[in-house]
């Protein structure tokens, strides 16, 4: 979220201190636990890393074959989506609001190049969220390493194989200086959104003008952040293909075992009301929101970039 838009827009008013991860708490699930405990008022994060909090956390960043960044907009603005967020925030004392989009993310970084599902039978990989079920499923050993200790864990073969966010980040991460395997296309997550997280005691207790401050910067956030990066991976790909990386994409055997494993992750929560009341949103929304896009925007972003070269 960009607290300098909070600032300025409340006239300094009301002003966001931002602290840097360990200077209050430690850890991603203490995060959570320290806004839902009152220790900080609210949270900027990727809510999958709460799936263990609860599974419909997942929804409001990225599952596996779910919602594009059109998507996940236009259901989250128009067919309910927010509703759902509060709803299951409620659960926590959480009013949340969508604050950032990194886009559709790579499918990551190899050891090996995968020819089959087989090839993810042992191997060591860091992904969060349901995607990362999903690739435990296969028989990879999945696990979620903090983003500042990826690189250290890729180089010392402590994993073999990270996803992270998408060539621009991936290039700063130096993921290419360990291994030059990149799978420019992931099952996981195809449009990450960000969440703001409030504690919901401290959001009622602040004027209604303030309220709608951070709910307008917050979707500054989420269009800005969305921008930011497709702006900067184009080039970054180029960049990282001089660099003497290999850009792959995973054939369609692997994809399938993807879907299965996919589908067999979400059917496991279906006995939750809340996570099956959401995903039944998201694939109706999904549903509606592809029946235009894909036929008229879809078919003339091919053609355009057909014709332009």
């Amino acid at each position: 979220m960009r607290a300098k838009s909070v600032n300025e827009m409340s006239q300094g008013t009301l002003e966001i201190d931002i602290k840097a991860q360990g200077e209050l708490v430690s850890g991603l699930p203490a995060v959570f636990d320290a806004v839902v405990s009152g220790q900080a008022d609210m949270y900027h994060a990727a809510d999958y890393y709460y799936v263990g909090q609860h599974p419909a956390f997942g929804f409001f960043t990225a599952v596996p074959f779910g919602m594009n960044v059109v998507e996940l907009n236009t259901w989250y603005y128009h067919q309910g989506g927010h509703e759902l967020h509060l709803e299951l925030g409620e659960e926590f004392g959480l009013v949340s609001f969508l604050a950032g989009n990194t886009g559709a993310q790579g499918g990551g970084w190899f050891n090996k190049k995968i020819n089959s599902p087989e090839d993810f039978q042992g191997l060591k990989f860091r992904m969060p969220g349901l995607g990362g079920a999903a690739l435990g499923k296969l028989g990879a050993s999945v696990q979620a390493i903090p983003g500042s200790e990826v690189y250290q864990a890729l180089a010392s073969g402590t994993i073999d194989g990270t996803e992270w966010i998408g060539p621009w980040a991936d290039e700063k991460a130096g993921f290419y200086e360990i291994t030059k395997l990149y799978y420019s296309s992931g099952f996981h997550e195809p449009g990450s959104g960000l969440a703001l997280g409030i504690n919901a005691d401290r959001w009622n207790s602040l004027k209604p003008e303030h309220q709608k401050i951070i709910e307008v910067a917050a979707g500054e956030a989420n269009l800005w952040n969305h921008g930011q990066y497709l702006a900067n991976n184009g080039e970054a790909l180029k960049r990282l293909v001089d660099k003497g990386v290999e850009i792959l994409e995973f054939n369609d055997a692997v994809w399938n075992a993807f879907g299965e494993a996919s589908n067999a992750i979400m059917e496991e929560h279906m006995d939750d009301p809340m996570f099956k009341k959401t995903f039944e949103s998201v694939r109706a929304g999904i549903k509606s929101t592809s029946a235009w896009w894909s036929v008229a925007e879809g078919a003339y972003t091919s053609q355009r970039n057909r014709i332009l070269g």
